[in-house]
């Protein structure tokens, strides 16, 4: 495995990652003032509901367009690659506009009767335009991971959200607050317009990119080839996200079940889906990147029989998954409320992050671990765990929620990320040897606990008044407090120490 272009590639798409979910994050608080709670609990419906046809119109060609050409590249038969991505755009072209076409027709049955608000019909219209963009971007996105060559296509990233935000925000500014329907429509024409320049630029930078190679291979036997990945993982991926909507639909009706308005219920699940995931899963760019660079290295590795180093790779990265996670664990279990306050100027919102920052090791981890496991091959493996753990939250959503209201749906969560990840470190485990994962474990959350304490007890000794500043010094202290525990207990080495300093830059 090519450790410096690995570290390199993950390094880039992290702080891409990470700008960008600043850049969504700082949106999220501008919708959740717009809209209120309320309306941020709507419009998460009607993008969960457009996810599902969405994840229609890519229909597993991202993933078997990587997978297929990081197999030509590690089979030393790059001019097949042309043949490969046009077939996957003619397949994406038709997945995409099917979808397209459905969402369409279907947008007032969805919006009145599924969702059970007329608000969401015009949204949900709009959103119809943007499927054959997502879908046939999503095959050239492949193409490029794929080989490797990750600048490009996350340029691209970086204007379309860039973009997306600016017409949203030139559109939304317009509009009274309170208007949930023209305000969502203007963010979905945002996110339409997005999705086109995003494919045009794409296909553009392929042209140039795809001149490196020659011309070979028979259309038919690609078509059939990418079939064979794409379209069992499709139709797991089908069953999966429209359990996913499932879940978000049973969600708000449970809660209003348990004895909350409508409104009241659609306010809570907008703060928790609205307002606390986009907060938690902000540092977790670091492992959805590093996730996404591991498909294609471990391919390669597989594929070339170097079983060896794809274990030491898992172990390592696993270790530093873990480190990581509970780092961003004590930040967030000390620092919630403030961070409630802060953000969205809301105590509950705070309370919430207290109580899923527990959560962050499982989550964070178990993204690394997939990422692994679809690197070894392991895609219907992980999207089969995927659709028995949405099965299952379903079921406890309907049962417990109308009895135990929010608090209960914190806890299906935790069970739910606890069994999936199990299962994913298990499949993992059986692959390649994976050792001392349970000292690490202990290790990190007696740093991170230590950490938190220590921190929060500098805090109080001081008596910062404003919530920045109590942030500011908190997450320095923490960062301070862990570090030293963790090298204390000898979880990261001199040497793994000298690389980590190499990598920034200050060694």
């Amino acid at each position: 495995m090519e450790g410096k272009r690995l570290i390199k590639n993950t390094l880039f798409l992290t702080l891409t990652s990470l700008s960008l979910r600043l850049f969504g994050l700082a949106f999220q608080v501008l919708l959740s003032r717009k809209m209120g709670a309320e309306g941020l609990g709507l419009f998460s419906l009607v993008m969960s509901l457009y996810g599902f046809l969405a994840t229609l119109a890519i229909s597993g060609v991202r993933f078997a367009t990587t997978r297929a050409v990081s197999e030509n590249v590690g089979a030393g038969k790059e001019k097949e690659l042309r043949n490969l991505v046009r077939s996957g755009l003619n397949y994406a072209l038709l997945c995409g506009s099917g979808a397209a076409l459905l969402l369409f027709g279907l947008s007032g049955i969805i919006g009145k009767t599924v969702i059970g608000d007329g608000r969401a019909v015009l949204s949900l219209k709009i959103l119809a335009f943007s499927l054959p963009f997502i879908s046939t971007g999503a095959c050239l996105s492949g193409y490029f991971t794929g080989v490797c060559r990750v600048v490009k296509p996350t340029a691209v990233s970086i204007a379309q959200e860039l973009l997306r935000f600016s017409v949203s925000y030139i559109l939304i500014s317009a509009l009274p607050h309170g208007n949930v329907e023209l305000i969502s429509a203007a963010v979905v024409q945002g996110n339409v317009i997005g999705e086109m320049f995003s494919f045009f630029s794409l296909y553009i930078l392929y042209r140039f990119d795809i001149r490196k190679t020659g011309d070979g291979g028979q259309r038919h036997s690609e078509i059939k080839r990418l079939g064979r990945i794409a379209v069992p993982l499709a139709l797991s991926a089908y069953a999966r996200t429209a359990l996913n909507s499932v879940q978000n639909l049973l969600i708000p009706k449970g809660l209003e079940k348990s004895g909350n308005s409508k409104e009241r219920a659609l306010s809570e699940y907008g703060k928790i889906q609205g307002m606390v995931f986009p907060v938690m899963t902000f540092p977790s760019a670091v492992f959805s990147s590093l996730a996404e660079m591991l498909v294609p290295e471990l391919t390669v590795e597989q594929v070339r029989g170097r079983d060896d180093r794809i274990g030491y790779a898992a172990n390592k990265l696993l270790k530093a998954a873990m480190i990581f996670s509970f780092f961003i664990t004590a930040i967030l279990f000390a620092l919630s409320d403030e961070l409630g306050l802060s953000i969205y100027s809301d105590i509950e919102v705070g309370r919430y992050i207290r109580y899923l920052s527990l959560l962050m090791p499982i989550m964070y981890m178990d993204t690394v671990t997939d990422g692994m496991l679809r690197g070894l091959g392991q895609q219907l493996y992980s999207m089969r765990l995927n659709i028995l753990d949405s099965v299952i939250t379903s079921i406890l959503i309907w049962l417990l929620l109308p009895y135990a209201e929010v608090k209960g749906y914190i806890i299906i969560l935790y069970i739910s990320e606890l069994f999936n990840f199990s299962m994913s470190i298990l499949r993992l485990g059986r692959l390649t040897k994976l050792k001392d994962l349970g000292t690490v474990f202990l290790k990190s959350a007696f740093s991170a606990a230590g950490a938190a304490n220590l921190s929060a007890f500098a805090i109080k000794a001081i008596r910062f008044d404003g919530e920045g500043l109590r942030i500011a010094f908190g997450a320095l202290m923490i960062t301070v407090f862990y570090s030293v525990l963790v090298y204390s207990l000898g979880l990261i080495n001199k040497s793994e120490y000298r690389k980590i300093k190499k990598v920034m830059g200050i060694g």
